[in-house]
């Protein structure tokens, strides 16, 4: 199959170890989870040990602790040390810069902004690998194999929309990758999708959970007929039963649910039996916790994650600010990964325009973020012709910066009334976090 070969060799160009890496990988997923977690200590004492002796804040919090490297041995002993989160991170952004950083092949990345405020961060080209390695296997739970053509709808955060250099294009062809915005989906942009699906030939649609609920409505709605693929892989986004169920008849296919993050490496697939998300052990270790900050083997808590091989930027029990719901069943199908039965707190929303345009909530992260002395934001639809965006903002505000703003979201839509609020903090929800889009409409 060319299309196949044409991938291999386009990711044998980038890494020489990818098909290797890939079959090794698909091997791990029917092994015993005593070999893979036997696996995860090893990564974890090579990384604690090189945390501690070329990164500067690691070294004075073992020290702090009085601790060694060879007192964290395995994950269990990961207990012993705090959870970090974003403040840390930023309040000590030099002393996370390992003393190799100038020999590393790293690049430069931010967070998405969907549960806090985006962070910058450093990934190592290593660990980007191994990132897509775990992906095409994940998606070969849903009957993906290497080559096969995949549109995406989504934004930036999945890499939609953001300008490329010409080998990243190059890269993008040889994956067999078709990718259209969610950041603009109006009646004639939707009509545009379906005609490009029904046409493409395609074999899998992978994008974010509402955009495709949403497309997925619009079919119904209009009683369109729609070219089915093999799957449809959602991620980003809570999957609601629900959008499941309305995705599915649309599209007359399953939905395979993931979940992943680059800045903790974390990454889970769900597969044939849909019986939960395997968490992925070879490149991340996940920690479930209560409100007593305790690992729990079931029931819902926040995700921590320890990035086994970002070695430009190690992140040791780092708060995702993602709430899951873990179990300890054993899946059917023979994989021994655990299993995360759901992300219970992760979702944007769609807003409306009164030109009938829908407009995906992450389209509002990535302009006001940009802004100087932002702190906080919540963008609140109550009225079809008006959205209210409220702001915590520090003394390094410009109000001028209002203008640009009004200017930005005004290229989506001309007619929609932008008005600003200043408030002193954002309400948070009993879980402890706030939603950044909220629609109110009917």
């Amino acid at each position: 199959m060319i299309s196949r070969v044409l991938f291999i060799l386009a990711h044998q160009y980038n890494n020489g170890s990818f098909y290797s890496t890939y079959k090794k990988l698909k091997e791990n997923q029917y092994k015993q989870y005593d070999y893979l977690r036997g696996e995860q200590d090893k990564k974890l004492q090579n990384l604690i040990k090189f945390s501690y002796e070329n990164v500067p804040y690691y070294h004075n919090l073992l020290n702090g602790l009085k601790l060694k490297p060879d007192d964290i041995k395995k994950v269990e002993d990961l207990e012993k040390l705090p959870i970090l989160d974003k403040e840390t991170i930023i309040k000590n952004w030099e002393d996370f810069k390992p003393k190799s950083l100038n020999e590393m092949r790293y690049q430069k990345n931010t967070t998405g902004g969907s549960t806090g405020k985006p962070l910058n961060y450093r990934l190592l080209k290593k660990d980007k690998f191994l990132s897509q390695c775990l992906l095409c296997r994940g998606w070969g739970y849903g009957g993906y194999e290497l080559g096969d053509k995949v549109i995406f709808l989504a934004g930036s955060s999945l890499d939609v929309g953001n300008k490329k250099n010409i080998s990243s294009l190059l890269l993008e062809k040889a994956d067999n990758f078709k990718k259209l915005s969610s950041f603009d989906m109006d009646n004639n942009s939707m009509e545009k999708y379906v005609n490009i699906i029904n046409k493409s030939n395609y074999k899998f649609l992978r994008g974010y959970a509402s955009s495709i609920d949403f497309l997925s409505s619009y079919i119904e709605n209009n009683g369109l007929s729609v070219s089915s693929p093999r799957a449809i892989f959602t991620t980003a986004e809570k999957l609601y039963p629900h959008m499941r169920k309305r995705i599915e008849n649309a599209f007359d296919c399953n939905v395979f649910d993931t979940y992943g993050l680059n800045d903790g490496g974390i990454s889970a697939y769900e597969c044939s039996e849909h019986s939960g998300l395997h968490i992925d052990t070879e490149r991340s270790i996940m920690e479930v916790v209560d409100d007593t900050n305790s690992p729990i083997e079931k029931g819902v808590g926040r995700i921590l994650a320890t990035s086994l091989e970002n070695y430009a930027m190690p992140f040791i029990r780092y708060d995702t600010e993602d709430l899951g719901n873990i179990i300890d069943d054993v899946c059917g199908c023979g994989r021994k990964y655990k299993l995360l039965k759901e992300i219970t707190g992760r979702q944007q929303e769609m807003l409306q325009t009164p030109e009938r345009k829908y407009i995906h909530g992450e389209f509002f992260t990535h302009i006001i973020w940009e802004i100087t002395g932002v702190k906080e934001f919540q963008v609140v639809q109550e009225k079809l012709d008006r959205i209210n965006i409220k702001l915590v903002a520090d003394k390094n505000f410009d109000k001028n910066q209002l203008d640009y703003i009004k200017e930005v979201i005004g290229r989506r839509s001309e007619t929609w009334n932008v008005e600003f609020e200043f408030v002193e903090n954002i309400d948070r929800t009993k879980a402890g976090k706030y939603k950044f889009v909220i629609n109110k409409l009917k």
